[in-house]
């Protein structure tokens, strides 16, 4: 059976108040059989609200009547391991399961609301082979970029934006061309996603006060090469990541910013002295996924109000005149072909099916460090960082809707939500 037809038969089942097990079960599957990234269980005033997120975006799927919550709650409750009885605080477990030769894990959250617990889960799919460097739409000089500061043999690479933004996928891809015979990596995760064969791995458990500094500094002990650590949420870690780079270490994290320049204003905002940054970092990732728009996609007629499109697009295009990128994209805008969505029954009638990544790869140059150096705005260092040849996520989306990946309208949701 396909995802339709076990929603269209978890339907039938919520409608007759049967068999919470197999409901339980078939909200799972068709969230897997759909490749979803996310089921919600959202209790509201007066009824149930079961959705996917697929694509980045939550869709509704069904309602069921409150009564039924308890029971299919305690039905994922037993299956990731939780407390049945127990629904004053949080709760954090997994569910393991192989679906159609997949081997998945569920990491399932509780959380107590007014008018229920709510439950998240978040699916990972274990069978996937973690994608090259090269599979992940880094273009560019941005390719370049990135190669050049995973071949240093120190320093700490950054990625940053919100959470989804597919960071740890491009962590992992580094780290599989890092990973070699000769080399010691080790990683400290919240949780681990991916378990790579020849890298050791940490998960780490603050609840004993196994926290990502005190877990960075063990592993300083374990005669590491390369440390990935999965995140810098505070001064701490960010400080001991600063020193072990400084001492010969690569250090792979991530950091929640809005874009590349905003992450420096965020470490120095820690309280981090500025020189310590042109001196430790050897690039910072900002990236967000857009959605890549079906084969249904339509070509854009060419009217008098898209010159003004057209226009903006020139003057993005027009603010980096040192990169290939601007050269070719003047090019192709002599004779622009964009597209906007369709509707098909490949994609559900969305007009989207899958997602790419958008990114802009910021540079330490010799102009950015003294702007670092002498307390500058994370506005002003995003435009220096463009005048040096940085391709921002702007002018990256531009250039994948100019090749079909992509629309216009997407590329605009993601790449104006950065600030500055």
């Amino acid at each position: 059976m396909n995802y339709k037809e076990i929603i269209e038969q978890l339907k039938d089942l919520v409608y007759k108040w049967d068999n919470i097990q197999q409901i339980a079960d078939y909200i799972i599957l068709a969230a897997v059989l759909w490749d979803c990234s996310d089921i919600h269980i959202e209790p509201l005033s007066s009824y149930v609200r079961l959705r996917y997120r697929l694509d980045g975006e939550l869709r509704e799927i069904l309602e069921y009547q409150s009564f039924l919550h308890s029971g299919i709650i305690a039905r994922f409750k037993i299956l990731s391991d939780l407390k049945i009885d127990e629904s004053r605080i949080p709760q954090d477990g997994r569910i393991s399961k192989t679906i159609e030769g997949k081997s998945l894990d569920l990491r399932v959250s509780t959380l107590p609301t007014v008018h229920g617990e709510k439950v998240v889960m978040r699916i990972v799919d274990k069978s996937k082979t973690i994608p090259k460097l090269t599979e992940l739409w880094i273009e560019w000089q941005n390719l370049d970029l990135v190669k050049k500061a995973i071949d240093l043999p120190n320093g700490i690479i950054l990625t940053s934006w919100p959470t989804g933004s597919g960071k740890s996928t491009t962590l992992y891809s580094a780290l599989t061309v890092l990973n070699k015979i000769g080399v010691n990596i080790m990683t400290l995760e919240d949780p681990v996603e991916n378990q790579v064969d020849g890298i050791s791995q940490s998960q780490v458990k603050p609840a004993i006060w196994y926290t990502f500094a005190n877990g960075l500094r063990t592993a300083l002990r374990q005669d590491p090469d390369i440390i990935m650590v999965w995140e810098m949420r505070d001064k701490e870690t960010v400080d001991i990541a600063i020193e072990a780079s400084l001492t010969g270490h690569l250090v792979l994290s991530t950091i929640h910013t809005n874009n590349a320049s905003e992450t420096i204003t965020r470490i120095l905002n820690m309280g981090v002295q500025p020189f310590l940054i042109p001196a430790s970092v050897n690039g910072i990732i900002a990236q967000r996924l857009v959605k890549k728009l079906c084969t249904c996609k339509k070509q854009i007629p060419l009217s008098e109000l898209w010159q003004e499109t057209l226009s903006n697009i020139k003057n993005a295009i027009n603010i980096t005149s040192k990169t290939e990128l601007s050269a070719r994209v003047w090019d192709k805008l002599k004779s622009p072909t964009f597209y906007w969505p369709v509707w098909c029954d490949e994609c559900d009638g969305n007009g989207y099916k899958w997602r790419v990544w958008l990114y802009e790869v910021l540079e330490i140059t010799p102009w950015v460090k003294e702007m670092v150096l002498s307390g500058a705005s994370a506005f002003n260092i995003n435009k220096q960082a463009i005048k040096d040849g940085m391709i921002s996520l702007e002018q990256d989306g531009i250039m994948k809707a100019l090749n079909g990946l992509t629309s216009l309208e997407e590329v605009y949701r993601v790449s104006k939500t950065q600030k500055g």
